[in-house]
């Protein structure tokens, strides 16, 4: 991976109509990839996949999704103390773990629940589509948007493994601090808003109603066509 880090920050203080329009808000950020032979947008599942749909769509990229589950603080699962991916990949928030001295074998009983919810969903949303390769690709992993950013960290990790080119995390919006950690771990950071206070991802969409399983298949099945179709040019001229 190239040693030199770029960050692209666009502050923009406002709310996101719904998960489309942060894709569509995110892929003009985002244009210099449009049409490129060697760019992979991957979703991260559920809520992330709409707004990569949107940014595949529009620089006529393939689009795939890399499957990682967020390990919920048991009570607060909205609070991440972890996160699971594809791979036997799991990431640990130590600052969330110490705070709340939780003990290993919670984190172990959580993990092992959301390994069985990973397989179920790698099952229902892939079928017999075997996965892209990332070798020597450049790498665009979108989510919705990141408060702890451990879902994004599994992510990362995993993708690595895989001797991508480019490693570009793209979202809407993300807290300082989680931006600040990827500036030094991936190619490149481009994120529309880092709101101050944060308050958290939702607050930021005027729609951040939850992503089916249905909607997630649908999105693939869309790009999918969509990409192969010989007569399809690039939205950006």
């Amino acid at each position: 991976m190239p040693a030199l880090q770029f960050v692209h920050i666009v502050m923009i203080m406002d709310v996101f109509v719904d998960r489309k329009d942060a894709g569509e808000k995110l892929a003009q950020q985002l244009k210099k990839y449009a049409g490129r032979s060697d760019t992979i947008v991957l979703g991260l599942p559920r809520g992330g996949v709409p707004v990569a749909y949107e940014v595949s769509r529009k620089l006529n990229a393939p689009l795939d999704i890399y499957l990682v589950r967020k390990l919920g603080v048991p009570g607060h699962v909205e609070l991440a103390m972890g996160a699971i991916a594809s791979g036997g990949v799991r990431i640990i928030n130590l600052d969330v773990v110490k705070s709340l001295n939780i003990p290993q074998e919670v984190i172990d009983m959580v993990a092992h629940e959301e390994e069985v919810e990973l397989e179920r969903r790698f099952s229902a949303y892939r079928g017999n589509r075997p996965p892209l390769d990332l070798k020597d690709k450049i790498v665009i992993l979108i989510d919705d948007g990141l408060a702890t950013g451990s879902s994004m960290r599994a992510a990362v990790t995993a993708v690595k493994k895989m001797n991508p080119k480019n490693i570009v995390v793209a979202v809407p919006l993300a807290a300082r601090e989680t931006c600040r950690y990827f500036e030094v771990h991936v190619d490149e950071v481009v994120c529309l808003m880092i709101p101050e206070p944060f308050y958290g991802v939702g607050y930021w969409y005027r729609d951040f109603s939850q992503t089916s399983d249905e909607e997630v298949i649908n999105y693939l099945n869309q790009a999918e066509e969509a990409h192969y179709q010989e007569s399809r040019g690039t939205f950006f001229t």
